[in-house]
């Protein structure tokens, strides 16, 4: 008997015709003699509708609210999946985030959780039923109802898994698994049987949609084996798990792209030991992540320094990055929110020399020019015009040959 945790999204749930197959595959899971417990997110559309409501009342308001807001409609499928189950008749029990033990710290719309008392699901296992949790929430010390932000559903479908020591949790999703770029944008796209952690953490970090980092970081953390798969067959999907577990490494897996990027320069910055930090601490206090930053080497006493923002928040960084500028004197502060992100995620890189000169030169082809690069051991990233997104898409996959069986890195 294996224990199964199962997470399916919100347009695996999108009506009630979707939640009985569901359920039905549930069942199929159950009746092949395994536990099952099954993470739900809002029907889709649903969490879209419920921020609508609130915004007619209020332009701006209170997270503590909206998290009880929004927390209702992974709470409505869990319900109707318990429904349907029942009427299948299979026993089955619908846990809210607190009910389940899922406590987390009370940063409303993006807490994160520190621990779960995994008593009440292994109660309900051991009379039998399938364990039904509503995803993306929890609650505080106090009671409080949270969420956990963005794919938040995915880390509670995890972090359940990790606790209850699952042999592994299935994430389902609209596509058969993981690919090795967008097949909208190439439709000679493969689907990888396998990828570790590590390039999963890349590609989700960096553009690719299938799977929230957040999560992707707990299975990591606690070993906890993750297979993505389609909800409308029965295709095996992609395993996500150890390097180790993994036979070759293959020189490059993927090909991502993230046009949720904006760039801001500040031009003229005075050349000297702190100002990076004199003007990056302040965008970083107003809870902006920055990503890639470039700085040249200094002239006359001044130096540029260049980073990226999420689009969506790019005015407040922008804003930001003026006011801090001033104070140092810096000459002016440039911007550019036409931008994109495009990367190459491999294993095998760690061990083939040239990679990222070739991603340099399949680019330079296309008349496609770099703006920034960002390296680390498994991937390099490179800034490029915004309308040049596609064609830098397909030209890396093509060069890189990743529609077929692609080169793979030697092992010993």
């Amino acid at each position: 008997m294996a224990l199964i945790v199962q997470k399916y999204g919100g347009t695996s749930v999108a009506d009630t015709d979707r939640i009985k197959s569901v359920a039905e595959r549930v069942i199929r899971t159950k009746e092949a003699g395994n536990e099952v417990v099954v993470v739900v997110s809002a029907m889709a559309g649903e969490t879209n509708r419920l921020s609508g409501l609130a915004a007619e009342l209020c332009e701006s308001p209170r997270e503590r609210e909206m998290d009880v807001i929004l927390s209702t409609g992974e709470q409505v499928t869990s319900g109707l999946l318990c429904i349907a189950l029942e009427a299948m008749g299979q026993r089955a029990r619908s846990f809210t985030g607190s009910q389940v033990g899922i406590v987390t710290d009370s940063s409303h719309s993006r807490a994160r959780i520190q621990k779960i008392d995994d008593r009440s699901v292994r109660d309900a296992l051991g009379r039998g039923e399938v364990v039904v949790v509503a995803g993306f929430q929890g609650a505080d010390g106090e009671g409080n109802i949270t969420t956990l932000g963005r794919g938040g559903s995915d880390t509670s479908a995890v972090a359940v898994a990790a606790a209850l020591e699952a042999d592994v949790c299935e994430i389902y999703t609209d596509v058969d698994g993981v690919f090795t770029t967008d097949p909208g944008v190439v439709p000679s796209a493969r689907k990888l049987d396998r990828v570790s952690y590590d390039e999963m953490l890349e590609m989700s970090s960096l553009g690719a949609k299938v799977l929230q980092t957040r999560s992707v970081l707990f299975a990591k953390r606690y070993n906890v084996p993750l297979r993505v798969r389609s909800s409308f067959n029965d295709n095996e999907g992609t395993l996500v798990t150890r390097e180790e577990d993994i036979m070759e490494a293959l020189v490059v897996s993927g090909v991502t792209y993230n046009r949720d990027e904006a760039k801001i320069t500040v031009v003229g910055v005075p050349d000297q030991p702190g100002v990076a930090a004199k003007l990056l601490v302040p965008i970083t206090d107003c809870n902006v992540i920055v990503d890639m930053i470039v700085q040249n080497i200094g002239s006359d006493g001044h130096t540029d320094l260049t980073f990226t923002v999420p689009k969506g928040d790019f005015r407040k960084a922008l804003a930001c990055a003026e006011e801090t500028a001033r104070g140092l004197g810096a000459r002016k502060v440039i911007s550019d929110d036409r931008i994109a992100k495009v990367s190459i995620v491999g294993m095998g890189m760690k061990n083939h020399a040239g990679v990222a000169s070739r991603m340099f030169d399949l680019l330079s082809r296309e008349g496609i020019n770099i703006q920034m690069i960002s390296t680390s051991e498994i991937k390099v990233s490179c800034v490029i015009d915004d309308k040049y997104t596609e064609l830098a898409v397909r030209a890396l996959h093509e060069g890189f040959e990743l529609g077929k069986e692609p080169a793979r890195a030697e092992t010993f």
